[in-house]
């Protein structure tokens, strides 16, 4: 089969394509092969070190990707997937993911079944994103209906999934993003829309229950502006600095850093969201498995709506 390795962090242009065997699979694992995968600001890190790229740098060959969907072809004794079956994922996260393939060993307790009424690509995009704005929601944030909830960078692709899943947990939404994706923001679910560049967070008279930030840095120190005393704010590029932590801690605000984890079940209730429309993934560009590098410098631009995918 064909796949894409890496054998030192940097710029795209090491990235190899390489003929492997097909792996083989447990008796709690299928065999998928891979249709589509998605492109994540996390690939684009540990591509270049960063990230968790500490914790592959010793795996040879190192296959990036986590985000599949795809058809099993083979099924392990004990997996609830047979074959002919599309499933889709995120797999293995934060371990050692290996999407970027014709063909993976995933662990059928970290798929679910693929929605028929959703495209391969449209399934891998609802992936790593949507399941770390489910996770955040519900896990750590617990939103109720009537909070009001801030989305930072709310046309990513965290943003746009956390848009629509705050919104259908009756949440009231408010959206940041650049002027020019105001009617994208809006478009999905948010109730208000904010231009970033220029607002004044320290005057803002609205107080939010709950901000999610994609953004991190700075950003951080704006959520905190915002939240309530008592609220909640989960930044997910990165973690809360000393003064951050000690600004959140005289608010009684619970200051949160998490990494999204593998789980079928959260992908079933995904599953079953995109099924009945609730949920949609924006899929803003789609290359080729040889383009995978165009993929990622369009992830590292920093400038996608939705999500980036490849197909195979």
């Amino acid at each position: 089969m064909k796949a894409i390795i890496i054998n030192k962090p940097g710029g795209v242009d090491n990235f190899e394509y390489i003929e492997t065997a097909k792996p083989e699979i447990n008796s709690d694992e299928v065999l998928v092969q891979i249709k589509a995968v998605s492109i994540n600001p996390v690939d684009v890190k540990v591509r270049a070190g960063g990230g968790i790229y500490q914790v592959l740098k010793n795996e040879h060959p190192l296959i990036l990707g986590w985000d599949i969907s795809g058809v099993v072809i083979a099924s392990g004794a004990d997996a609830a997937f047979k074959s002919g079956d599309e499933v889709f994922g995120m797999i293995r996260f934060p371990g050692h993911g290996k999407a970027y393939a014709e063909y993976v060993a995933a662990p059928a307790s970290q798929l679910a079944a693929k929605p028929a009424n959703i495209t391969h690509e449209q399934a891998a995009a609802s992936t790593l994103a949507a399941l770390t704005a489910y996770q955040a929601m519900t896990r750590h944030a617990n939103v109720k209906p009537g909070q009001k909830v801030l989305v930072h960078a709310a046309a990513g692709g965290v943003g746009h999934f956390a848009v629509q899943i705050a919104k259908h947990l009756g949440a009231y939404v408010v959206g940041t993003s650049s002027v020019k994706n105001k009617d994208f923001v809006m478009s999905i679910g948010a109730d208000e829309h904010i231009g970033y560049q220029g607002y004044d967070w320290k005057s803002s008279e609205i107080k939010y229950d709950f901000v999610m930030d994609t953004v991190g840095a700075e950003n951080i120190d704006k959520s905190l502006d915002v939240v309530k005393d008592g609220g909640v704010v989960i930044s997910i590029p990165a973690g809360f600095n000393e003064s951050q932590i000690e600004r959140a801690q005289a608010k009684n605000v619970n200051a949160v850093f998490f990494l999204v984890t593998s789980s079928g079940i959260d992908m079933e209730v995904l599953a079953a969201w995109l099924s009945q429309g609730i949920i949609k993934p924006h899929v803003s560009e789609v290359f080729d498995f040889n383009e995978m590098d165009k993929a990622h410098l369009q992830v590292e631009s920093g400038r996608t709506v939705g999500k980036v995918v490849v197909r195979l």
